[in-house]
């Protein structure tokens, strides 16, 4: 049973939410404001959060940074604007998927379910290891950890797809619409620019210099590889 954390101020929004989530099998909590969130996420495991930007006492951004201080537990904004920049700012705090209000229900439940299929599959089988070490870094890829010597790199769930796929992968270079399609599923509204985000935070996690980079090449006008 998946369980999943709904945060929202506005209560009606959050019951319509936790009984359509409820009647799928899942297991929901709820928090109303931003500090009861980050207590809740401490205090609890979860598969998924969807969380709101719009929040008392902490915004959805402030919420989202300071879960990924401690958690690589996918989240998935919830935005009543659809500016680009408030989903570019949402990627950049380190959530793995944003929606714009108003939602469909079907289709939040869609994402959900992807995401988690995403986090649970290995990979074709026998085609992908179990660790697969690229210099310094060591990916594990049943636990879904990456590290670089002795340090613990905190990937979002997005992030550690994209590198697992280079990774096994060498050589072969990604488009933009590859990763999305690949990454993200057919029918995703994300956009180019959205796999440019998280390239870069990828990129600022892993790399020593994202200048000039080790793990993640860019060759340009085509897309993103690992030599390995």
């Amino acid at each position: 049973m998946s369980k999943i954390l709904v945060v929202d101020d506005e209560k009606l929004i959050v019951k319509g939410l936790k009984f359509s989530l409820e009647q799928d099998g899942m297991e929901v909590d709820c928090a109303y404001d931003g500090e009861e969130a980050l207590d809740c996420v401490r205090n609890n495991e979860y598969d998924l959060i969807l969380l709101d930007v719009m929040l008392p006492k902490l915004t959805g951004f402030e919420v989202c940074a300071a879960i990924r201080e401690f958690s690589n537990v996918p989240i998935i904004m919830l935005t009543a604007r659809g500016e680009d920049e408030d989903k570019i700012l949402g990627l950049d705090h380190g959530a793995d998927d944003y929606m714009t209000k108003p939602f469909n229900i079907l289709e939040v439940k869609a994402r959900i379910k992807a995401i988690m299929r995403r986090m649970h599959a290995s990979g074709t089988p026998g085609r992908v290891p179990e660790s697969i070490e690229c210099g310094e870094l060591k990916m594990s890829v049943d636990l879904r950890r990456v590290t670089i010597g002795e340090k613990e790199i905190r990937l979002t769930s997005k992030e550690f797809d994209i590198l697992k796929l280079l990774l096994i992968n060498p050589g072969r270079i990604y488009s933009r619409d590859d990763l999305l399609k690949t990454i993200w599923g057919s029918g995703t509204p994300a956009d180019a620019r959205t796999v440019d985000v998280h390239v870069r935070r990828l990129r600022e996690k892993i790399e020593r210099d994202p200048g000039n980079p080790e793990y993640v090449f860019t060759k340009w006008g085509c897309g993103y590889y690992n030599k390995r």
